[in-house]
C-alpha cells in the first residue's frame, strides 16, 4: 500500500483517504487478513464526469483495494474506467479521464 500511495503522489494524484479494514477489525477484537482501501483521484479529471452524470460520484474518487489472500499473495483490485463510464451512461471517450491511474495500478500488482 505504501508503494501505491507513493506512486500516486509522485504522479500528481491526490490521496483522499486510506481505510485499514483489517486494522479496524482488530480494534473491535476481530481478525481478518490484511486489507486496505486507498481513495484517490484528480479533480481535474473527475469533475467533468460528475458534471455530465452526477451519479458517477458513487465511484469517484477512484478506489484501489489491496488485500492478502490465504496463501499470502497480495492483490490489487479496482473498477476500470470503462466499467465506470458504462455504469453511469457516460460517453466511452470520457473513460480517458480516468485511464491515467490504470498503468500505476497495474505496475504495483505485477
Amino acid at each position: 500500500m505504501e508503494k501505491l500511495e507513493q506512486l500516486f503522489r509522485a504522479h500528481g494524484l491526490t490521496i483522499f483517504a486510506r481505510i485499514d479494514f483489517s486494522g479496524d477489525a482488530a480494534r473491535e477484537g476481530l481478525t481478518m487478513r490484511p486489507e486496505q482501501m486507498l481513495i484517490f483521484g484528480n479533480p481535474k479529471s473527475g469533475t467533468p464526469l460528475m458534471q455530465q452524470a452526477p451519479t458517477v460520484g458513487l465511484d469517484l474518487p477512484l478506489k484501489a483495494l489491496v488485500w492478502e489472500d490465504d496463501q499470502g499473495a497480495t492483490w490489487v483490485g479496482y473498477n476500470t474506467p470503462d466499467y465506470i463510464t458504462q455504469r453511469h451512461g457516460l460517453p466511452s471517450a470520457m473513460s480517458a479521464n480516468l485511464a491515467g491511474a490504470i498503468p500505476l495500478l497495474q505496475q504495483t500488482s505485477e
